[in-house]
């Protein structure tokens, strides 16, 4: 099986002893907390789940940075993206050594995890700026992962943590929410070598669905693991549940029995295309695949990153080696009128654009807000009828 990054053995920081999963919650109830924000709430599920491995806890400032400009930690660690825990306001915890981080995102504010301080440090605009620009290739406030980032605050807590709690995650999705080490796990008992790992936000039309299938086949692989993200969205996407469903009965309905893991993890999307995308990678080769799908515009969002710049980082900025699992490169695909398939458009140059289905997102909404289906060749007619209740129940 493909081993984690940066390790033998994959380290979640989830504390599995119950006992002392009970003391520290105990310990914690003593110890001067703090509400963390939403991203760094999400932050600590990944780390506990094992997909951050091999980081131990939060960053510094100098490792952020190091991060944002290099890719890689103090300590040398290849990392796509800074982890951090940033706070408006550290009035509740200044001095200590141990803190519990609060649950936003759960009533009651629950302790999630349990951190060491090694520094709280006060971070410039000038620092800000240089990681949200070095991270999502902007600092266009209007970009939903800058006007995030740079809300968060001016206060960093650096250390490593002990995480308590997977968040809301395992309660609202019991059955698709899974730890990198549980599907790590998983894998193993299936028996399969070779897994392709497909990231989504989003529904899947016929064109994922046969993104999909066409890497199966041409990577001659065991299974096929569908990994959605679980966390918090940008407004106007579809919510966890409903792509759940529709994914769901897409794969019940098209894929062949036993070749599709669906599982989702707890994280909040950053849109931030090519930087994201390597993160994506990384987080598949800690719950055990080999391949990643890396499409179009991936991880994108708006006009902001080329369409294929998100494969072009694999090749001209990761370096060699940095990361084992491979990268399944994906064009644009569509279904072709000519040939009465999904189809990656590179492959056919004798088409023209009239030969294929197009619909752009806004029209495809549109229809489903009015109970009116897309045609079956751009959309499951199964998955349709779901998304159609959905827009229905939101415009009502």
């Amino acid at each position: 099986m493909i081993k984690p990054h940066g390790s033998e053995k994959l380290n979640p920081l989830f504390v599995f002893d119950e006992q002392e999963r009970n003391e520290l919650l105990k310990e914690a109830e003593n110890l001067p907390s703090v509400v963390v924000s939403s991203s760094a709430a999400a932050n600590a599920v990944m780390l506990g789940g094992g997909y951050f491995n091999p980081l131990t806890g939060f960053m510094n400032i100098n490792a952020a940075l190091n991060v944002a400009e290099k890719m890689f930690t103090t300590d040398g660690v290849f990392f796509p993206v800074p982890v951090m825990n940033i706070l408006k306001s550290v009035s509740t915890i200044e001095g200590s050594k141990k803190i519990a981080l609060l649950d936003p995102n759960v009533e009651g504010n629950p302790v999630l995890a349990v951190q060491e301080v090694e520094a709280v440090e006060e971070i410039s605009d000038e620092q800000l700026n240089f990681i949200a620009e070095k991270v999502f290739r902007t600092t266009d406030t209007e970009h939903p992962g800058i006007a995030n980032f740079l809300s968060l605050g001016k206060f960093v807590v650096s250390g490593p943590i002990k995480v308590l709690n997977f968040s809301y995650f395992e309660k609202d999705f019991p059955d698709t929410f899974r730890t990198a080490y549980q599907i790590r796990e998983e894998i193993k008992g299936l028996g399969w070598e070779k897994v392709v790992a497909f990231q989504t936000r989003n529904p899947m039309h016929r064109a994922h669905e046969e993104l999909c299938k066409i890497a199966y086949e041409r990577l001659n692989a065991d299974g096929i693991l569908i990994h959605m993200l679980l966390g918090k969205l940008k407004k106007g996407d579809v919510p966890a549940n409903v792509r759940d469903a529709c994914i769901r009965k897409m794969v019940e309905v098209y894929f062949p029995k036993n070749t599709v893991l669906i599982r989702g993890y707890g994280f909040d999307m950053l849109y931030a295309g090519p930087r994201e995308a390597v993160l994506h990678a990384l987080f598949r080769q800690n719950a055990g695949c080999t391949h990643l799908i890396v499409g179009r515009d991936h991880a994108g969002v708006g006009s902001y990153y080329g369409p294929f710049d998100a494969q072009k980082i694999f090749k001209e900025e990761v370096p060699e080696g940095a990361l084992e699992i491979e990268i399944f490169e994906a064009d644009h695909t569509a279904y072709s009128k000519k040939l009465n398939r999904v189809v990656m458009m590179r492959e056919h140059p004798d088409h023209k654009p009239e030969d294929y289905i197009f619909l752009s997102g806004t029209k495809v909404r549109e229809m489903l807000s009015n109970g009116e289906a897309p045609p079956p060749e751009f959309m499951r007619p199964e998955v349709a009828e779901i998304l159609m209740k959905y827009y229905i129940s939101i415009k009502n």
